[in-house]
């Protein structure tokens, strides 16, 4: 037997030992452990069930984590046996942190590695991961965020192998022998049905489109705004991607020969991720795509990393816009109701990047018309997700107000002209009683 495959002979036997049911590998955890999950379909569904499952045999169980999936332990009777401290909340989530039952933690995404090696204890590290190749390495997939730092830190690793999770390339590769429990899981990846897109995000991504010249390089979101702006830039060329999240509006763009990454500064050739969400076909075009690399989210996130691209362009949402041009993109006042993601960092980086732009894209109303998102102050207790000072363009269906480099009063004036005009009025006199016009 030559080298190799005596290398992959012991590997495949490590593999073996290490395979455990789901429940078998949930007995590792003991009272007052702290344990950290990847963000979304990272998620280890099998084990976390499976802890959720014996949750009143433990006291004081810490989960961190990123957008969470699993609900089975977000009850108010959970909490004393096993809480959560969420960093970006989900629809799992969200109502036990509003309701005290899960905890909040403030961050800026790109700085999580770090926190979970400066801040917080790591006991259990769990993951979804692609099945071992013949070198005994692993890959985390869709979800590669802070995992790798969890991974590294903790004092047991358990993996979820799911042959329906893509290999991906890049920074995102997990070797057996860092591995102590292996569950194998058959079940389909958890998708996210495409948004549709409403006249106001068509709207919306026709204005962006304009600003988005050929060899951009884009950091897009998720939801009917990113979609309406992948279906405009179609006809775009050269465009590169250096993204938080890749969904399946970039792939389109990929297909379409839009996007080539070929004026990249940096990864030339190459669409950067951290993460993705979406559908089965997205998850199937990553699989061992050379195209595509999946890094950590303290290198993709990075403001400097981003700043050190050219011509990056930035599009995300938001809730609330004042006039100043603080945002609010993750709460309704005091009710957390998302978290600041990567929103902030990507802002920062777009504004170092030579050429670069960042937009932050709102519907002018909610709540059928009958309130404004363009507001004099924001609500008391609003979280500001985008500074003032970090805002470089606002936009809603009726047109793009620039903030930065602007006054105050020249800020007023441009997210006036862009609101609602049921609603410009008011917002013209509150600005005069703020001496702001």
């Amino acid at each position: 037997m030559n080298t190799i495959a005596l290398a992959k002979s012991n590997f495949e036997q490590e593999y073996r030992q290490k395979l455990c049911s789901a429940a078998e590998a949930a007995t590792i955890v003991k009272s007052g452990d702290h344990l950290c999950f990847p963000l979304g379909v990272g998620e280890p569904t099998l084990f976390v069930k499976a802890l959720a499952a014996r949750k009143r045999e433990l006291e004081g169980v810490v989960v961190n984590q990123q957008h969470h999936l699993c609900p089975d332990y977000f009850t108010e009777d959970s909490t004393p046996h096993i809480k959560v401290n969420a960093w970006f909340t989900s629809h799992v989530s969200r109502e036990a942190v509003q309701k005290g039952w899960a905890d909040f933690v403030p961050n800026h995404f790109h700085e999580v590695p770090k926190l979970l090696r400066e801040y917080w204890p790591v006991d259990v590290a769990g993951t979804v991961v692609s099945p071992m190749d013949e070198y005994g390495y692993f890959t985390c997939s869709l979800s590669v965020g802070y995992t790798m730092e969890a991974v590294k830190k903790a004092e047991k690793v358990v993996v979820q192998v799911n042959p329906n999770a893509p290999r991906t390339h890049g920074n995102c590769h997990i070797h057996i022998s860092e591995v102590d429990h292996i569950i194998e899981c058959h079940e389909p990846l958890k998708e996210l049905e495409i948004p549709k897109i409403s006249p106001i995000e068509e709207a919306i991504g026709a204005y962006l489109a304009e600003m988005v010249p050929d060899g951009s390089c884009l950091q897009l979101g998720w939801g009917g705004i990113p979609n309406a702006v992948t279906r405009a830039l179609m006809t775009k060329k050269d465009l590169g991607v250096h993204t938080e999240l890749m969904s399946d509006g970039i792939v389109d763009l990929m297909l379409s020969g839009a996007v080539n990454n070929s004026r990249k500064t940096i990864h030339r050739g190459k669409a950067l991720a951290t993460f993705a969400l979406g559908t089965k076909r997205l998850f199937d075009f990553m699989h061992e795509n050379p195209m595509i690399e999946m890094h950590p989210v303290d290198y993709v996130n990075d403001p400097a990393v981003i700043g050190s691209i050219d011509n990056v362009v930035a599009i995300n949402a938001t809730i609330q816009v004042d006039l100043l041009g603080q945002c609010c993109s993750e709460s309704f006042g005091h009710l957390q109701w998302s978290g600041t993601g990567g929103q902030a960092d990507f802002a920062r980086g777009a504004n170092r990047s030579r050429g670069g732009k960042a937009f932050i894209t709102t519907a002018s109303t909610a709540k059928n018309g009958t309130i404004s998102c363009i507001v004099p102050t924001l609500t008391a207790g609003a979280s500001v997700t985008t500074s003032k000072n970090d805002v470089d363009h606002v936009v809603t269906e009726f047109g793009v107000a620039k903030l930065r480099g602007q006054t105050a009063k020249q800020r007023a004036m441009n997210l006036i002209n862009v609101a609602h005009p049921d609603f410009r009025g008011e917002l013209m006199e509150a600005a005069r009683r703020m001496n702001r016009i």
